[in-house]
């Protein structure tokens, strides 16, 4: 049996088809639904290529329990964020507004009139510390509905308020040399010394940020700015989050050095990124800058166009269901595909262990780190690739 998705043409959305939740499309029809049924909306927001988008749907929208709770007690709604990154762009300021955080898959709890008053992002099938099960929420939310209704409806309009609110303009103002070296100072508070980069994990490309600092470098010579997209640089490059052997950049590193990435891919971080990568070989003449930006625009081209001469926005972080599979590898695969030398020198290149980086004692590929501020003279990024490291049997990607 198939639910209303079935008519989409979104590749997300058609995921959930056979899901026995009663999903709704975004319209008019779904909000005029639940005024008829006096129910809240169950909006949840995702897109295909969402590790944790599948972990829920198999955990919760595939179970029929879940399904039968969502169905007597809300309307629900799917949104394919490539689809509507305007409705996407809304619930997610909610979101970060209600809870500090955002991301996707992304839960929100609306009235009839659209309005939020409750937002989350991924929720399990079993309740964690500090996080409810799904059937937990869904329960609460729908009692509230029923039984605390004013208290409930003041949440929605105080939310709208301040989205309101934040919606003002800011006020005019100058950007001058002044505010410029007064941003670059302010962003050395955060700068990861050891491991490049800013904050801590999740840790995410800051591509727009270093652009700014290389244009801060170019107008005023500040030597510390370029030192800090230089590291940086060779840090994200050297790390698990960049695809050694196919080039391209995951979406983000769980942890602040770099190694373990969240694996899908994405165009449109790949496409900042080779602009970073670009401008830092053009301002320095590096090597390394080079490769990499030719290599991310080399796979953006070979495994990002689509027949209809398109790109497509995502690789899956998912082969077969297993989070990661294209991209890990253990010793003794190495050594099965390369042979016992050329596996060893590869193990040892790309730090793949017996204890694993990743889940299941499974190794992504990074290099030893960059030592803090690399010099432009000392920052290789990886050694000439051997030209056996030609490894077969990675499973293929999906496109979204």
């Amino acid at each position: 049996m198939t639910n209303r998705l079935a008519d989409s043409t979104s590749p997300y959305l058609l995921q959930h088809a056979e899901n026995p939740v009663d999903w709704w499309q975004w319209g008019d029809e779904a909000f005029a639904e639940a005024r008829r049924r006096d129910v809240p909306v169950l909006l949840s927001v995702g897109y295909a290529a969402c590790h944790w988008c599948h972990v829920m749907a198999h955990e919760s929208f595939e179970h029929p329990a879940t399904a039968a709770l969502m169905n007597e007690r809300f309307v629900n709604i799917k949104v394919d964020r490539e689809e509507r990154p305007d409705v996407d762009a809304v619930y997610m300021e909610a979101t970060q507004a209600m809870s500090g955080h955002g991301g996707w898959p992304m839960t929100c709890f609306l009235t009839p009139a659209g309005e939020p008053f409750h937002c989350g992002t991924y929720y399990p099938r079993a309740a964690r510390p500090g996080l409810p099960s799904f059937q937990q929420l869904l329960t609460g939310i729908a009692n509230a509905w029923t039984d605390q209704r004013a208290e409930v409806t003041e949440v929605a309009t105080d939310v709208v308020r301040a989205l309101a609110e934040r919606q003002q303009p800011f006020p005019a103002a100058a950007v001058d040399p002044d505010v410029l070296d007064g941003a670059a100072v302010s962003l050395l508070g955060d700068v990861d010394r050891r491991n490049g980069g800013f904050g801590t994990a999740p840790k995410f490309p800051p591509s727009m940020v270093l652009e700014f600092l290389l244009r801060q470098h170019e107008r005023t010579g500040s030597t510390d700015s370029l030192s800090i997209v230089e590291h940086a640089a060779a840090a994200m490059a050297r790390g698990g989050i960049y695809d050694q052997l196919a080039g391209g950049f995951a979406r983000y590193s769980v942890d602040a050095a770099w190694v373990v990435p969240h694996f899908e891919k994405m165009l449109y971080d790949n496409g900042l990124l080779l602009r970073v990568y670009a401008h830092l070989a053009r301002r320095t003449g590096a090597a390394p800058a080079t490769r990499v930006a030719s290599e991310t625009a080399a796979f953006l081209l070979n495994e990002l166009t689509t027949d209809q001469g398109a790109f497509a926005a995502a690789l899956d972080a998912d082969t077969d269901g297993v989070e990661g599979l294209t991209y890990v590898w253990t010793p003794a695969q190495l050594i099965e595909t390369l042979g016992a030398a050329d596996g060893g020198w590869a193990a040892a290149t790309f730090q793949v262990t017996e204890a694993g980086t990743f889940e299941h004692g499974v190794n992504d590929f990074s290099m030893k780190p960059a030592p803090p501020y690399a010099s432009s003279t000392n920052r290789c990024l990886r050694p000439q690739r051997c030209p056996l490291l030609q490894l077969t049997g990675l499973p293929p990607h999906s496109h979204e």
